[in-house]
C-alpha cells in the first residue's frame, strides 16, 4: 500500500478499516489513494471526525452486495466487509451468508470489470470449525469444517475467489485487540475492557479455561499490507497471534489496568473436558513474508484501554459499525 497505488477497501469503516485509516493518519501518508466503501460514509465521518479530510482518502457509498463501481483504475482491492455479529448469526444467518457471499461475488465482478490485478480477501479462522483438543495450533492445512453461517460463508467466499481467475491472496484472520475494537458486542477482550473502563466487576459466564490469542491492531495493519503487496497468489495465510491466553487470565489482565484492579468473577464450572482453543499457526506468514508479532498482549491491552480513557470513552460508539 505504497507509491501510486489506488486501492478499494470494502468494510473500510469497520475495525480493520479504521485501523488502516488510523495508521495512515499517524504515518502522515499522502501518496497513493484509498477508496473506502461504506453504507453510510457521512454517518461514519460524523462519529469519527478524525478520519475526515485525510490526504488521498475518499469514500464511496454503497452496500457491498450491489455497490456502484467507482470510476478509474485500481491497483488492488482489500475486501474486508464482514458482518462479525453474533446477533445476526443467531437471528438471520441467511443475511449473514448473503453479505459475505454475495458481497464477494460483487467484489469479484468489480475486479474483472476494472481489470484489478490483485485482491486480498480477509477470511476467518472460523472456516476451520472447532479446534480438536490434540491440535495445539491450526495451520492453513487444517481441515475446514465450519459450523456457523459466518464460517461457512467465509469458506464459500474463499472458494469463489480462488476459482475466479482474479489474483487473490487470502488472510484467515483470528482475534485482535486495538483502539477501534467494539467494546459492546460479543468480543471477550472488548467486554472486559469495557467493564474495566466503567470500573465494574468483570464477570466470566463460562469457566474461564478457553484459550485465545490476540494480535494488536498495528501488527494487523502491517500483516495486511504485507499480504497485499507480497503474498503469493492463490495462497492462504493465517493472521493472528500464537501466544495463548485463557479467558480468565485475559480478564485478570484487563482488570489490572485499573488502580485498584476491577474484581473478576468466574461464574461457570469446569466440565471435565479439555479446554476449547482457537489458536492459529502463523509459521507460513512468518517464514514466507517475514511477519512477526511486535506488540505483546499486555501492551496491546494497555494501549487500547488508554485510547478509550483518553478519548472520552462512551458506549454509543461501541456497538459496532455499519461497513
Amino acid at each position: 500500500m505504497s507509491g501510486a497505488a489506488r486501492i478499494l477497501i470494502t468494510g473500510g469503516t469497520g475495525f480493520f478499516g479504521k485501523s488502516l485509516l488510523a495508521a495512515r493518519k499517524r504515518e502522515a501518508v499522502s501518496e497513493g489513494e484509498l477508496v473506502i466503501l461504506s453504507r453510510d460514509p457521512e454517518g461514519f465521518l460524523c462519529r469519527f471526525p478524525a478520519f475526515a479530510g485525510l490526504p488521498g482518502v475518499s469514500f464511496a457509498a454503497g452496500d457491498v452486495r450491489d455497490f456502484p463501481f467507482p470510476d478509474g483504475e485500481f491497483s488492488a482491492v482489500l475486501h474486508a466487509a464482514t458482518p462479525a455479529s453474533a446477533r445476526l448469526e443467531a437471528e438471520n444467518p441467511a443475511e449473514m451468508r448473503s453479505i459475505i457471499v454475495d458481497g464477494t461475488k460483487r467484489v469479484l465482478d468489480f475486479c474483472r470489470s476494472r481489470k484489478v490485478p490483485r485482491l486480498l480477501l480477509t477470511s476467518s479462522g472460523a472456516v476451520y470449525g472447532p479446534q480438536e483438543p490434540e491440535c495445539e495450533r491450526m495451520a492453513e492445512t487444517y481441515p475446514c469444517r465450519p459450523v456457523t453461517a459466518y464460517g461457512q460463508g467465509k469458506l464459500e467466499a474463499e472458494r469463489l475467489c480462488l476459482d475466479s481467475g482474479v489474483e487473490t491472496v487470502i488472510a484467515r484472520c483470528f482475534a485482535f485487540v486495538g483502539p477501534y475494537l467494539p467494546l459492546g458486542i460479543h468480543f471477550a477482550a472488548g467486554n472486559f475492557l469495557r467493564d474495566a473502563l466503567e470500573n465494574r466487576p468483570i464477570a466470566i459466564r463460562g469457566d474461564g479455561r478457553p484459550l485465545r490469542s490476540y494480535l494488536y491492531a498495528d501488527d494487523l495493519v502491517r500483516w495486511l499490507r504485507r499480504l497485499l503487496e507480497a503474498g503469493e497468489p492463490g495462497r492462504i495465510y493465517n493472521v493472528g497471534s500464537e501466544n495463548a491466553v485463557s479467558i480468565a487470565e485475559l480478564a485478570e489482565r484487563c482488570a489490572a489496568l485499573r488502580t485498584p484492579p476491577s474484581a473478576v468473577t468466574v461464574l461457570g464450572h469446569p466440565d471435565g473436558l479439555p479446554a476449547p482453543r482457537y489458536l492459529p499457526d502463523t509459521a507460513r506468514a512468518r517464514r514466507e513474508l517475514g511477519l512477526a508479532e511486535t506488540v505483546n498482549l499486555d501492551e496491546a491491552l494497555r494501549l487500547t484501554f488508554e485510547f478509550h480513557r483518553n478519548n472520552g470513552y462512551c458506549m454509543k460508539n461501541q456497538q459496532g459499525e455499519k461497513s
